[in-house]
Parts: structure tokens; C-alpha cells; sequence
């Protein structure tokens, strides 16, 4: 195999690849091309050349696209002694997805992170290579995996190769691709000549071939048989003249033979005894196999060559499709019968499913079955599918629709939007169950937010919370609590709207729910409703009556930040990111880190933000998730722009805005603007920065988190521009807000946008005032600004001493928080106070040079976390976080994991 035609580039790749390997280094490669091309054959040449590296192998298989982590069973069976290395919660997670284990069902992600694992443990000193045919076919859940670990390789000495054909569903986004073409005519010409093709053959093989290398092997034979010219299947596109070509081959074999791999090609797993068995149902035995085998057909395979597989997926193909309808249904349904036992219930159920032409109950019953037994194992997208199959073969309308409800929230579980949404449209067309068509409006509800437009979407979950509130007022609550969410982003009229159906509601006492809503009532107040509710006592009061649902919980995590309890919101959302690290679940972790990084900002943390978004979005990038990639990066547009690094502000900001669609912003649009303006602040462009912060004012943001805080930003630069007047009516309401949620912080802000209004010197007792007022070590962004400007106005007195100290104190804080166009004006000012040496300090501390990932990960250990540990927590592999280690002690000055705790590394992450 070490001499492919034409294949230098795709080889050399390769090589590359394993190379880095055997040194430690962990890479990946999406070969994509159309069926024949050479994929399968370049595989084979890795393995060829892969020398002392360990090998493992799979194939996707395509009947088994239904059965979760069908193809993880297949590629990991050599790895599995290994298991027993991994963390608790990722072996029985992997476990469970193999059905290996009884655990709870795991999350798909944490099954991914298992399978890092477990390549980084069978890797071992000598190196891994992971081979993936026909990843097309791959069973979502399998697929869902291996890419996750793909994205998340580093320093494992792991190498994975996958092959696809092109224009099929294998998303390689974050990963390698190199596309496999058709030979060039000189290199096709040479592999043709090893068949010595006729003179009068050549010209037309090479013609029709188009430098497929599989057509080029096996065209020859076809048409050698062909009796006529031009006409027939030389007019057919490549995969169906292939196909036809092997059909040529299959009508020379005996009919018991074609029966006995009509078979193989329906049960498509390749377990010979499960063949041979259903095959004496339609008269062929082991014997009948002899021929094909001759041929080249089929070949044995698998552990102690216990099992068959086709040469060629197109040779499968071929023999399936050749053969009528009624053989077809004939061999399903003894493929049904053969697998009878109950290890085998979900193939037997598809089987049954096949064979079904009509409804069928007991079939439908069985799909439901394994259906049920996918989602055990988190495998959501085949629950879907089987609940699908099955309200089809239903009779009964309300039975249908109860089946197309479970698979319309499956697919919404397994990611599947669209699908998700048109199954339960679908649904409600058929019931007039109010139970039913109440959780349809609520996948629906979802499936739209979560896809735009917010409207539509929260209609559906309004509309389905009023169905039922009497019937079943929790789940009406629960609905309407995320109606609160989708109303948060279409402005004031409808947050009121969702918060007065709320309070309409009859909650029992002691449902968790209550407390909840009792806090979201308060969503909205100016001041009117008395002292605001402490976040820490609702949570206390849900925790006797029980546990709210998790998306409550983050719910009620923004609402506080929305009511300046940013300290109990930190404490919530750093412990629902703890619980989501602990078990795994990864696609519920990115809106408590979301939610993380905005009180870190909030309360000055600028490099614990700055590491936890980044962690962040680089999870949101390996599993797509669209949504909280422009939400992080929002947030860190506005950690690059108090940094002052225009051009990453910017990058950040163009992404998170967008995705808007009609009637709807962009979710992350309001943190963008923000963040562009106070780039534009910070760098002295205030009528920029006066432009943006006033698009903060309008329905239907206005009452963002973003917006409100922006309130003082805006009021600097309507002051700086010399327009107050454009800043009275935000600042009015901003004092109203300060009233109503009576947190120091905001009234220290309050004095602080007045004294910039004042032009007498009653100025100065309001600055004084706001600087005793602000929390200088718990807020120290906020206090340093309110400094610089009281600096500047001292300065502008002719106060220049007075000055000086307070731009010295704030210099000090925007120096240790990076903040640099910050620290230029105080710098600047203090020049012009008479300051002798205001040259920048080399300060921030021992981690000031590491990387995001690499000062998380330092801080973990500093704690005396294993490198195990650390990589539960971040999903990575232990061998990644060693590499990070290695990188980190140098910048640090130091050699060892011992010294790190005599260092200056900052907060540790929650």
C-alpha cells in the first residue's frame, strides 16, 4: 500500500500527521471525497506506515445509523481495558453509552470527553492512531463523540484520520480537511495499464472514469461484457456505472449465494452467525458464501474472522438494490426472527420496522421500546428517529400524535431545531389533548428561540402556558418562566406582559417554582415594591421545597444580575458551573459560564472573565453551539475593549452581532454595542462612543443588563462631547433603578454621574462622596474611573497636588487590571499635574504573561488539583493539561507544581 498512485500530497499528509504522533503531538484529518475515490485505501496506507503506533478502527456502518454509539462500540473495543484509568463519572458515562454500565443516562458531551480519555490512556508512551471509514455513516451520537474529542486534541500523541464522502453529513468545522480529487491523467493512465486494457478500451475507460481509482479497477470487466457502444450505462453518473458494474458481477453468482448476500447486505453489521441464520430462512448456508469470497465480494473480518463485510460499500449497495421488493421484505423479516435476543431488541425492531407496509402496533410498540432504551443512554437524535417510525405505523390518532410529541422532544434534546419544531406542528394537528399540545407548544416555543425569531417563539410558549393553567399549573409555570427568557430579548411591553401572567398564576405554596417567580415579579421595579428580595434567601427558599429546574435557576441567576446582586448571582452561577463540570454536562455548562464571566466583570475579575470566556467559547466552537459563541464573545469584546485592543474588540463584536432576524436582535447584540462604545471612550472618541451607548436606550433593549449599566458610560460622553442635556433622561432612570435595587455600587455611580453634571463646586462633595461609597477592592474598576475623573476635575481646579494622589490611586488599579487607555489618561493627567515619573510599571503579577487556558489551569494546580482533575474540570485530556503545565513554568520561574502556591496567580476558578 506504501506505493498509491498519485497520491503524494494525501501520503505526505499522512506521514505528517503520525509523525507528530510518535513526539506526543495529537492532530486530525477529514479525508472527503465521492465514493472510490481512495479513501478507504489511503486508511489502509496509514495503517501500513503507522510502524509501532497502537491502531484502532471502526467504520461507520449505515443500517446502524439508528442505534447510538453504534460505532464508539466498534472503534473502542480495543481500547477498552483501559477504561478503568478514567475518571469515575467519564467511565461510567462511556460505560453506560456502551452498554457496559447501568448508570444514569449520560451526557453526550461527557461521553465525549470519555473518549479523549480513554485515546490519550491507550496512546500510552507509544502513540495512537484512530481510523474512522465511512464517518458519513456514523450514528449521531458516536459522531457527537469523536469529534468532540477530535477538537479538544493537543499534546496525546493521538493521531485521528476520518474518511467521508463528500456532500454527506460529517461537519469537519475545527478540524483538518484535505479533499481526495480524482487522479490526474497520467496517474490514472499508469493504474489503468496494470490491467492491460485493449487499445480500443482505453481512451473510453479513461474518459468515464474521470480518475476515480475504484472505477478504474472495476469498469474494465464491465465493459468488456457490453455489447453495444455509447449508449446505456456509460451515460449513467459514476456511482450508479459502478453500481452497475458490480451487478454484473452479481448475476454470476448462484442464486442461493445472491440470497445469502441479500442478507448480509440488510443486516449490514457483518456478524456472520446472525447471517447465516436468518439466510437458512430464505435457503442459502455457510457454503453459499464460497462464491462471493472467490469473487472478491465479501471478505472476512473481525475478531477471529467471526464476521463478513463487502469489499466496497457501492457493492452492498448493489446487491441490495438489485434484488425486488419482496426478497427485501423476505430477509428483514428474517433478520427479524434470527435476532430474537434481548441484546439484539433494537436491530430487531428496525428489522420489523422495514418489513411493516402498513400500521402495525406491536412493531410500532417495539420501536418505542428502543426508543426509550436511546434515550438511557443519551442517544436523543435515534430516539427521535424510532419514535418517528413508530407514530407512523400508529393507527390511532391521539396514539400518533403521543409518539410524535416524544420524538418532536428528542430531536429538540438531540439539537435537531427544525425537525424538533415541524414534528411538533405536526403533532398538533392531530390531538386536542390540552396535555399534549401544551409540551408541543413548549418544544415548539424552544426550537423557534433557540433558532430566531424570539416572537414566534414566545408566543407559542405564552399561548401553551394559558392551555393548561389549570390543569397543570407547574408545568404552565415552567413554560412561562422560559416565556420570561424569550421576552427578555422583545423589549419592556412583553417582559410586563409575561411577568403579570405570572403573578396571575395559582403556584402551590410550596412548589420550588414559587420562590423563583416571587424574585422574576420584581424584574422590572423602580423603586415602588419596598426592599428588593435577596437572591441568597429565594435560593434557600427553593431549596426546602425541593429543586427547581436548572434553566429556572440561570433564569433567576440573569434576573439578578439584572437587579445588582451581582455578588449572589457570581456565587450561583460559579455553583451551577461547578455541578455541570462534576457531571459532565457540558451543553448545560455554557450558560452558567455566560453567566459567570458577566459578575466577574462586574465586580473587576477581568482575568478570571477573561479565562472563563475563553474556556467558554472554545467549548461553544467544538459543539457548535451557535448561540453562545455570540454570546461569549460579546463578553469578550468588552474585556478587549477596557483592554483598549481595537482590532479583537472589533473581531468579537462583528460576531456576536451576528445572527440577527426579523422582528429580533442578535442575542449577543447588546454587550457588542456596548463594548464598541466604550472602546470608542476609552480611546477618546466620545461622540462615537455617545452614538453607540444611546442605541442602549431604545426598546426593545433598553432594559438589558448592558443597557443599564452603560447608563454612566453614556453620560462621560454626552459630558466629554459638551451635550449633558443628552444624558438626562437615561440618568433619570438609571437613578430610579439605583432606588430600587439599593446596592451601594449603583449609588456610588448615581453621585458619581451627577458630580459630571454639576458645574458648581458641589462637585466635589459628590465625588468625595462616591469614592467613600464604591467598594475599591470588590468593585475596583468602577472606584479607579470615579478617581481618574475626580483627578481630572482637581486638576482643572488648579488643585494639582490633591490631584495627583487620586490619579496615582487609580494609575495603580488600571495598571493592575490591563486596562490601558485608562491608564494612558491617568498617566497623562498626572503628567500635566506635575507628576515626575509616570512611566508604565511591569506589575499584574506572576500570571500576567500566561495564556487564558494556561493561568486557569496553573491556578487548578496551584490548588493541588491532579492533572486528572484539572482535565474533568476544563474537558480536556490529562496529557494536555501536562503540556500547558510544561509551557506555563517557564513564563512563571518555575520548575515545579510545588512552588506554584508561593506565587501571586490571582482568584482560582469557581
Amino acid at each position: 500500500m506504501a506505493d498509491l498512485v498519485g497520491r503524494g500530497p494525501e501520503m505526505a499528509a499522512i506521514a505528517a500527521l503520525l509523525a507528530g504522533a510518535r513526539e506526543g503531538d495529537s492532530g486530525s484529518l477529514v479525508l472527503r471525497g465521492e465514493p472510490g475515490i481512495g479513501k478507504t485505501a489511503l486508511l489502509e496506507h496509514a495503517v501500513m506506515t503507522a510502524g509501532d503506533l497502537r491502531v484502532v478502527r471502526g467504520t461507520g456502518v449505515e443500517v446502524e445509523a439508528e442505534l447510538p454509539f453504534a460505532g464508539l462500540q466498534l472503534l473502542l473495543r480495543p481500547a477498552l481495558p483501559s477504561v478503568g484509568a478514567l475518571p469515575e463519572r467519564q467511565r461510567n458515562a462511556l460505560e453506560a453509552a456502551l452498554g457496559l454500565g447501568s448508570s444514569a443516562p449520560p451526557d453526550p458531551m461527557l461521553v465525549g470527553l470519555a473518549v479523549l480519555s480513554l485515546l490519550a490512556e491507550h496512546a500510552g508512551d507509544m502513540g495512537l492512531l484512530c481510523l474512522v471509514d465511512d464517518a458519513h455513516w456514523l450514528d449521531r451520537a458516536s459522531r457527537d463523540a469523536l469529534l468532540f474529542a477530535a477538537r479538544r486534541l493537543l499534546a496525546e500523541g493521538v493521531a485521528m484520520i476520518f474518511a467521508a464522502r463528500t456532500g454527506d453529513a460529517f461537519p469537519s468545522t475545527g478540524l483538518t480537511e484535505l479533499p481526495v480529487a480524482g487522479l490526474a491523467p497520467e496517474d490514472a493512465a499508469a493504474l489503468l495499464d496494470r490491467q492491460r486494457p485493449t487499445p480500443a478500451m482505453r481512451h473510453r475507460l479513461l474518459t468515464e472514469a474521470r480518475g476515480n481509482p475504484l472505477a478504474l479497477l472495476e469498469l474494465p470487466i464491465a465493459l468488456a461484457e457490453e455489447q453495444h457502444d455509447g449508449h446505456g450505462p456509460g451515460a449513467l453518473p459514476l456511482t450508479e456505472r459502478l453500481q452497475s458494474a458490480f451487478h454484473g458481477q452479481l448475476s454470476r453468482m448462484p442464486a442461493a449465494t445472491r440470497s445469502l448476500l441479500l442478507v448480509a447486505a440488510a443486516d449490514e453489521t457483518g456478524e456472520l452467525d446472525v447471517v447465516l441464520r436468518a439466510a437458512e430462512a430464505v435457503g442459502a448456508g455457510v457454503d453459499d458464501l464460497a462464491p462471493a469470497e472467490a469473487a472478491d465480494l465479501v471478505r472476512r473480518c473481525g475478531p477471529l474472522e467471526g464476521g463478513i463485510a463487502f469489499r466496497h460499500p457501492l457493492i452492498r449497495a448493489a446487491v441490495y438494490q438489485q434484488a425486488p421488493l419482496g426478497r427485501r421484505l423476505a430477509v428483514h423479516r428474517a433478520l427479524a426472527d434470527a435476532l430474537n435476543a434481548p441484546e439484539h431488541a433494537d436491530r430487531r425492531a428496525w428489522h420489523l420496522a422495514a418489513v411493516a407496509t402498513g400500521p402495525d402496533e406491536k412493531t410500532a410498540a417495539a420501536l418505542e421500546r428502543s426508543a426509550a432504551r436511546a434515550c438511557e443512554r443519551s442517544g436523543h437524535l435515534a430516539a427521535a428517529t424510532a419514535y418517528e417510525r413508530a407514530a407512523r405505523l400508529t393507527a390511532d390518532p391521539e396514539g400518533r400524535a403521543r409518539r410524535e410529541m416524544l420524538a418532536a422532544e428528542t430531536a429538540l434534546e438531540a439539537g435537531e431545531l427544525r425537525r424538533a419544531g415541524d414534528l411538533a406542528s405536526q403533532a398538533a394537528r392531530r390531538t386536542e389533548c390540552p396535555a399534549i399540545r401544551a409540551r408541543l407548544a413548549h418544544v415548539r416555543g424552544l426550537a423557534s428561540f433557540y433558532q430566531g425569531p424570539f416572537s414566534s417563539a414566545h408566543r407559542m410558549l405564552v399561548d401553551g402556558a394559558a392551555l393548561i393553567g389549570d390543569v397543570d399549573p407547574a408545568r404552565s409555570a415552567a413554560m412561562l418562566v422560559t416565556a420570561v427568557h424569550t421576552a427578555w430579548y422583545l423589549g419592556e411591553g412583553e417582559l410586563t406582559d409575561t411577568l403579570e401572567r405570572l403573578a396571575a398564576l395559582r403556584l402551590p405554596e410550596q412548589d420550588p417554582l414559587a420562590p423563583v417567580i416571587s424574585y422574576l415579579l420584581r424584574l422590572l421595579d423602580r423603586g415602588a415594591g419596598g426592599a428588593p428580595p435577596v437572591l441568597r434567601d429565594i435560593l434557600e427558599e427553593v431549596r426546602q421545597r425541593g429543586r427547581a429546574p436548572k434553566l429556572a435557576l440561570q433564569i433567576l441567576c440573569g434576573a439578578a444580575l439584572a437587579r445588582g446582586q451581582d455578588v449572589y448571582a457570581y456565587e450561583l452561577a460559579a455553583g451551577l458551573a461547578a455541578e455541570h463540570r462534576a457531571a459532565g454536562s457540558l451543553g448545560r455548562l455554557l450558560p452558567s459560564l455566560f453567566l459567570t464571566v458577566e459578575s466577574e466583570i462586574f465586580t473587576g475579575r477581568h482575568r478570571d472573565a477573561l479565562s472563563t470566556a475563553s474556556e467558554a467559547l472554545g467549548l461553544a466552537r467544538d459543539t457548535g453551539q451557535r448561540h453562545w459563541i455570540g454570546q461569549l464573545s460579546s463578553e469578550l469584546a468588552y474585556l478587549r475593549a477596557l483592554a483598549g485592543e481595537e482590532e479583537a474588540c472589533r473581531e468579537y463584536a462583528e460576531v456576536a452581532m451576528d445572527g440577527a432576524s426579523a422582528g429580533s436582535i442578535a442575542p449577543g447584540a447588546p454587550w457588542a454595542n456596548w463594548s464598541l462604545g466604550l472602546l470608542d471612550l476609552g480611546l477618546g472618541r466620545a461622540e462615537a462612543a455617545l452614538s453607540r451607548f444611546e442605541r442602549l436606550t431604545s426598546e426593545p433593549i433598553r432594559h438589558h443588563i448592558c443597557a443599564t449599566r452603560s447608563i454612566p458610560d453614556l453620560v462621560e460622553a454626552a459630558v466629554r462631547v459638551g451635550e449633558p442635556a443628552r444624558a438626562r433622561e437615561p440618568l433619570g432612570r438609571f437613578e430610579q433603578w439605583a432606588v430600587s435595587v439599593r446596592q451601594p455600587w449603583a449609588d456610588a455611580l448615581v453621585l458619581r454621574c451627577q458630580a459630571l453634571l454639576t458645574c458648581d463646586n458641589h462637585a466635589e462633595q459628590l465625588y468625595t462622596d462616591a469614592l467613600k461609597t464604591h467598594d475599591r477592592d470588590g468593585r475596583p474598576t468602577e472606584y479607579a474611573r470615579t478617581a481618574l475623573l475626580y483627578g481630572e476635575w482637581l486638576r482643572r481646579a488648579r488643585r494639582k497636588a490633591e490631584a495627583r494622589a487620586q490619579l496615582k490611586d487609580a494609575l495603580d488599579i488600571f495598571d493592575r487590571l490591563g486596562m490601558r487607555p485608562w491608564a494612558l489618561r491617568a498617566r497623562g493627567e498626572l503628567t500635566a499635574s506635575g507628576a515626575q515619573d509616570t512611566a508604565p510599571e511591569p506589575v499584574r503579577g506572576a500570571a500576567a504573561d500566561l495564556t487564558p487556558q494556561e493561568s486557569q489551569i496553573v491556578r487548578l494546580a496551584a490548588r493541588g488539583l491532579s492533572n486528572r482533575d484539572i482535565a474533568a474540570q476544563l474537558f480536556l485530556s490529562h496529557r494536555t493539561v501536562g503540556y500547558h503545565l510544561y509551557k506555563a513554568y517557564p513564563k512563571l520561574g518555575v520548575a515545579s507544581r510545588g512552588e506554584l502556591t508561593d506565587l501571586d496567580l490571582g482568584p482560582a476558578m469557581a
